[in-house]
């Protein structure tokens, strides 16, 4: 990597995040980016030519099962446990997330 990230890169991160941090949570953030950033520096430049990709670091493709139909919890009961819900309607009342 040949940029250091600094505490302008953050601060450029944050405002497209939308994120509002002090002074001290920059200077800590920013430290810990740049280290976090280091490490998969130093990742990037081992020598992988010799070893063989695979698509699970355990080999063999994971622990796999078999899909099982199992039933499921009751959307009466469901409901019940929920702090606001409607019940007449079926449905779970969520806060709004957009607008």
């Amino acid at each position: 990597m040949s940029h250091r990230f600094t505490r302008d890169d953050l601060e450029r991160t944050a405002r497209l995040a939308r994120l509002e941090l002090n002074a001290a949570e920059q200077d800590l953030f920013a430290q810990q980016v740049a280290g976090i950033l280091d490490y998969a520096d130093q990742i990037q430049r081992i020598d992988t030519s010799g070893v063989e990709p695979t698509s699970h670091p355990a080999g063999g493709g994971g622990a796999m099962r078999d899909d099982a139909a199992v039933p499921s919890l009751a959307r009466a009961e469901s409901l019940a446990a929920s702090a606001d819900a409607d019940t007449a309607a079926g449905l779970f009342k969520v806060p709004r997330v957009l607008g």
